[in-house]
């Protein structure tokens, strides 16, 4: 498999933010969103076997393990490197961009999968028969650039039936729209999802790596 990097840091996202994690970012990418903040892992990387990783993965002595990207699920070998670190006994977050088939995926992982807002310019490369494969356990996320992709959003939720399906969480744009708006957005609405704002770009910084 070809890793981008394993590092470790707080988990700055999903409903395990604040957590102590190690993450292994996978090499690639399908989608060029207009807000991508980690471009660099479209081709840098080196190759390592699945038990390598999960040898490195191992040596911190941290349970909880997430797989990124890039898109790591265009990797065929992540699948198996998902079995191998849960049976080594670590809770396993799978983020993925929501165009790939999360169908097989190991049952024993929680998903948190992407769907990209039109304003990302990469809605119409998600697979959405994918939301028929989501456990009440997994989540969603979509990135919010202003109060449109907004709107959007809630339809969405609405139209699919969502709340019912997974967790749901809603990022700002790092930078393009302020946690402050959304929040209040979500506020006056009730809607039931959780604000999501990239705890560790706010702890160490948007530019920092390997944290």
């Amino acid at each position: 498999m070809k890793v981008c990097e394993i590092f470790t840091s707080i988990q700055g996202e999903s409903s395990y933010a604040g957590l102590p994690c190690v993450f292994v970012r996978l090499t690639g990418c399908n989608l060029r969103c207009a807000y991508c903040d980690t471009t660099y892992a479209y081709e840098e990387g080196i190759e390592m076997s699945e038990d390598e990783i999960t040898k490195s993965a191992d040596s911190y002595g941290i349970n909880l393990v997430e797989i990124t990207g890039g898109e790591p699920l265009m990797q065929k070998d992540t699948f198996l490197l998902m079995e191998k670190l849960l049976n080594s006994g670590f809770t396993v977050l799978l983020e993925t961009n929501g165009s790939e088939n999360i169908r097989d995926v190991d049952k024993r992982a929680i998903i948190i999968m992407d769907i990209k807002t039109p304003k990302s310019g990469m809605f119409d490369k998600m697979d959405l028969k994918n939301l028929k494969h989501l456990r009440i356990h997994d989540e969603v996320k979509f990135v919010v650039m202003d109060r449109e992709d907004y709107e959007w959003i809630k339809e969405f939720i609405e139209d699919y039936a969502l709340i019912d399906k997974c967790k749901i969480l809603l990022s700002p744009a790092y930078g393009i729209l302020s946690p402050e708006s959304l929040s209040q957005w979500i506020i006056e609405d009730r809607l039931s999802v959780r604000l999501n704002i990239q705890l560790h770009k706010y702890i160490y910084g948007p530019d920092k790596r390997g944290v």
